[in-house]
């Protein structure tokens, strides 16, 4: 019997999309809330509307998902786990439709991106969608044979659509990573096992500040699994960085490290400490 739901977590995207798979597997107990854009996701847990939000970060093949890292430090939320997602993308139709039919083919731009050898096979035209789920009821409504879409079997069978080809992703070891974002911080304990610290910072405007700041990572044995900057204020040379470390920031080594990050950072903000999820083990190389 399902436990009582807790409340309502955001996502971008429409019923049926990656997003609101992801939510259904990691928080079962929340109400999916679908949201057209990752703003309105942000907004709908900064005020209330929403407890929790799942937001989808970067993936292997398409690699970090756009604007997400630009709001993450804006928002004023708190990221509260992270969960790992594989990702299989079904090439779907309208009724009555066969794969020699499709001459064109709907979707994300981040599901394009990972399904190119379906979409030159068929020879057909990448069509760029808000979202896979969005795709999937476009389609739906058009009721066009030569048109298919890239989205999830929840979403196939939602609009109850034929799926054509089965797991057309690229690569097997295609997985999305999500945040889990909450407008309080529930940081994990240090006992809770390996955890996950997120951060972003500047660094100051001085020659090798960068590679001082982040020195103290090295000389500690911290692990930086992370590390990606982009412009801020529209300024080239105002740059903030984002970056995810292994370990919990009340540990001895990581503790050393961010001293000296915040020596040479002009700002540094912490976003989150987490359980880090079990697909990080999987991926460890041996």
């Amino acid at each position: 019997m399902t436990d009582v739901l807790k409340g309502k977590i955001a996502f971008q995207g429409e019923l049926g999309a990656n997003s609101h798979a992801a939510a259904k597997s990691a928080c079962p107990n929340f109400e999916p809330m679908p949201c057209q854009t990752f703003e309105d996701a942000f907004s709908a847990v900064a005020s209330g509307q929403a407890v929790r939000a799942m937001i989808a970060i970067e993936n292997t093949l398409a690699g970090r998902v756009g604007d997400v890292h630009h709001l993450l430090p804006e928002a004023g939320l708190y990221i509260v786990g992270e969960y790992f997602a594989p990702i299989h993308h079904q090439l779907i139709g309208v009724k009555g439709a066969t794969l020699s039919d499709i001459k064109k083919v709907r979707s994300h731009p981040m599901a394009l991106g990972q399904c190119r050898k379906i979409i030159k096979e068929l020879q057909a035209e990448a069509v760029k969608t808000a979202d896979t789920a969005g795709a999937v009821r476009e389609i739906s409504e058009l009721g066009d044979k030569s048109v298919a879409a890239l989205g999830s079997a929840l979403a196939a069978a939602f609009y109850d659509l034929p799926v054509l080809r089965h797991d057309v992703e690229d690569e097997p070891h295609n997985a999305t990573r999500f945040v889990i974002l909450s407008a309080s911080p529930d940081d994990a304990d240090l006992e809770d096992g390996p955890c996950v610290t997120s951060f972003v910072f500047q660094v100051r405007n001085i020659p090798a500040a960068l590679y001082k700041a982040l020195g103290g990572f090295a000389t500690n044995g911290v692990n930086m699994t992370k590390l990606e900057s982009y412009q801020i204020g529209g300024s080239f040379h105002a740059t903030q960085f984002y970056a995810d470390i292994e370990g919990h920031p009340n540990e001895t080594n990581v503790k050393l490290a961010l001293q000296e990050l915040r020596f040479f950072a002009a700002d540094l903000k912490v976003l989150g400490v987490y359980k880090a999820h079990p697909y990080r083990n999987l991926q460890q190389k041996p």
